[in-house]
């Protein structure tokens, strides 16, 4: 038996594909435990899983509630300046404790959770990069010097003032970078070392059996599902009336699940029902729109359906941006969205079947490439 630490941010979407790795290594007969926010990771995690507490709620609390509505290099600066620096500085006592309490073989650091890295070198232990999204991974930066440059002034500075005097990049391993997708969507990956593995997504040993209404879908009807993800914040307003508005005068022919607080105006075809359990939810569904969060792509994609994507901030625009190169559905502008430029998109991927056709090329290659198995595979090697 080994013993394995993830480390993760306060998100939902990072932590995600980590249950499903971990639930793996649990059968497979390991010690398993997560490091990070108690309330975000309690609700994702089977019961009886074991957590060590590493960042304080209202940390958690302003990471999620700024940031939104920036762009360009302010966006990336908020980016590494008021979310990634502080959550390392608040987290790396916490996961020193948890290392030294659990003493495990192997530790898995999240791209966004540099503690974890950090942690694992002082202590003189393997570390793994957990990328639960493409975007580190093509070099966005590789054509703005000064601005890379900069970001490795953030991560030299932590390691430095942590005792480390060798800085590495702290966002890839040397050892194995599990990447929870694959070629097929994610596109040209011939410039990554062999050290970077593509599992596609992890989505077994996940809970996810939330309350829903099932009799309220008709078989007789297709079925979408809109969401924005666990963080969309006041961006969401004006963006759910735009799709009731798009999609109000299909229910002849459409029911639509929308993860989205209730309001009086949805028509009868239109289900507002909040939190959804969404991997339970997705075989019953035909398209999907999103925000183009790693997490929801993927996890359409993992089951052949077609996406509109409307990209909100940080990395969703690179997602998008790889769901229509892959041909798997179509990407729209979230700011200047219109219900007629809603409809016109979801009619086509409901419509055109090259769209489900891409959609299940990328599903078929997620299924190649083995998820939590293989991703399982691998960290044992390293024990």
């Amino acid at each position: 038996m080994s013993r394995f630490l993830f480390v993760v941010p306060p998100l939902a979407g990072h932590v995600n594909p980590t249950v499903a790795v971990g639930a793996e290594l649990i059968a497979r007969g390991h010690d398993v435990a997560w490091a990070g926010h108690l309330g975000t990771l309690r609700p994702l995690l089977p019961s009886g899983a074991r957590v060590f507490p590493v960042v304080l709620d209202p940390l958690e609390a302003c990471l999620k509630d700024s940031g939104t509505g920036l762009n360009g290099f302010a966006a990336l600066r908020f980016l590494w300046e008021d979310f990634i620096m502080p959550l390392a500085r608040e987290m790396l006592p916490g996961v020193q404790g948890a290392i030294a309490c659990m003493q495990p073989d192997v530790v898995i650091a999240d791209q966004q959770a540099l503690a974890g890295a950090v942690a694992a070198r002082r202590a003189g232990l393997p570390w793994v990069t957990s990328a639960t999204t493409p975007a580190e991974l093509l070099r966005p930066l590789a054509g703005m010097p000064k601005v890379e440059e900069w970001v490795h002034g953030q991560m030299t500075a932590f390691q430095l003032g942590a005792g480390l005097r060798n800085p590495v990049d702290l966002r890839f391993s040397d050892k194995l970078v599990l990447v929870f997708t694959t070629p097929a969507l994610m596109g040209d990956t011939s410039g990554l070392a062999g050290n970077f593995i593509f599992t596609g997504p992890a989505l077994s040993g996940r809970p996810d059996n939330g309350p829903f209404p099932w009799d309220w879908l008709d078989p007789a009807r297709r079925h979408l599902l809109v969401s924005l993800g666990t963080i969309s914040g006041p961006a969401g307003t004006r963006f759910f009336q735009v799709a009731i508005d798009a999609l109000a005068d299909l229910g002849d022919e459409l029911q639509v699940v929308m993860a989205a607080p209730p309001r009086e105006t949805a028509p009868p075809h239109i289900l507002l029902a909040g939190r959804v359990p969404q991997l339970a939810l997705l075989p019953h569904m035909t398209a999907v729109v999103s925000h183009g969060g790693h997490n929801t792509v993927c996890e359409s994609l993992a089951h052949g359906l077609p996406l509109v994507v409307t990209p909100i901030r940080d990395d969703q625009s690179i997602i998008a941006r790889q769901v229509a190169d892959a041909g798997a559905g179509i990407r729209l502008r979230f700011a200047r969205l219109n219900a007629a430029q809603l409809r016109a998109a979801v009619r086509a991927v409901l419509d055109d079947p090259s769209y489900r056709r891409g959609a299940c090329r990328v599903r078929d290659s997620f299924t190649a490439a083995g998820g939590a198995r293989a991703a399982a595979d691998h960290l044992e090697k390293l024990t």
